[in-house]
């Protein structure tokens, strides 16, 4: 995750960004929060180092809001994304102190929140390093249905684990997750019974690019919504 892939095109972070709100305690996180709280279906995204506040990520949130998911996004990173600019925390730095295992731990609570207030099931999306976060809920069987866009550090162990359906979106130039890694997470996940499965390699795009996609850019914003769109038709069938 050192690639300089992990944190190309970062975004210019909003805290009023997106048609949803953000609430100050969600199982102990802020988090940002869209759609209607009365729905009994929940979907988390997870970000990457770049955190909650990345507006492309809110907008997608509120697609999926307007789908009928109530959906959060947790800022895991405790108001510390990781910044490009600050010389004297490069990433390797920046991520000890925002390990995908606390990601996890933090994650747990915000699910019990959730259904303590009458949701009933619960899909998690995770992009880059958020996608470390899913597949651990997703191992652990917190969560009824996970997507990964453009992974990052989710091996082939972890893959054995999972025991929820899951989606898998790559990118053809990704170092973090190449196309030949997704393609051993796809006969992993084959060769499981009980686990449907999704798993597609975007031509074109590298690393990111589901998030952190130029608004100006027509072929950009295509590739970004099409990735959106897969993710939200596997909650709609799996998340139910």
């Amino acid at each position: 995750m050192a690639s300089s892939q992990c944190c190309a095109n970062p975004p210019t972070l909003s805290p009023g960004s997106g048609q949803g709100c953000v609430v100050d305690d969600l199982g102990g996180l802020k988090a940002y929060t869209a759609g209607s709280p009365d729905s009994k279906l929940a979907i988390i995204l997870v970000s990457d180092v770049y955190g909650f506040e990345a507006p492309n990520l809110r907008k997608i949130a509120d697609k999926a809001a307007a789908s009928g998911f109530f959906v959060v996004v947790p800022d895991f990173l405790y108001g510390d994304p990781y910044s490009p600019n600050n010389a004297e925390r490069p990433l390797p730095i920046w991520i000890q102190s925002h390990t995908t295992a606390k990601g996890f731990e933090d994650a747990k609570p915000v699910i019990a929140a959730l259904k303590s207030k009458g949701i009933s099931a619960v899909g998690a999306a995770g992009f880059c390093w958020g996608a470390k976060v899913v597949v651990e809920l997703a191992k652990a069987a917190e969560i009824q249905a996970a997507v990964f866009l453009h992974p990052s550090f989710v091996s082939v162990d972890d893959i054995k684990e999972v025991k929820c359906p899951i989606a898998i979106l790559g990118a053809e130039f990704d170092h973090l997750s190449p196309p030949e890694l997704v393609k051993q997470f796809e006969q992993i996940l084959s060769a499981k019974t009980g686990v449907s499965y999704f798993v597609k390699i975007f031509p074109g795009v590298a690393h990111g690019w589901s998030v952190r996609y130029k608004v100006d850019d027509a072929s950009a914003v295509k590739s970004a919504e099409e990735a959106h769109q897969d993710m939200l038709d596997w909650f709609a069938k799996h998340v139910k």
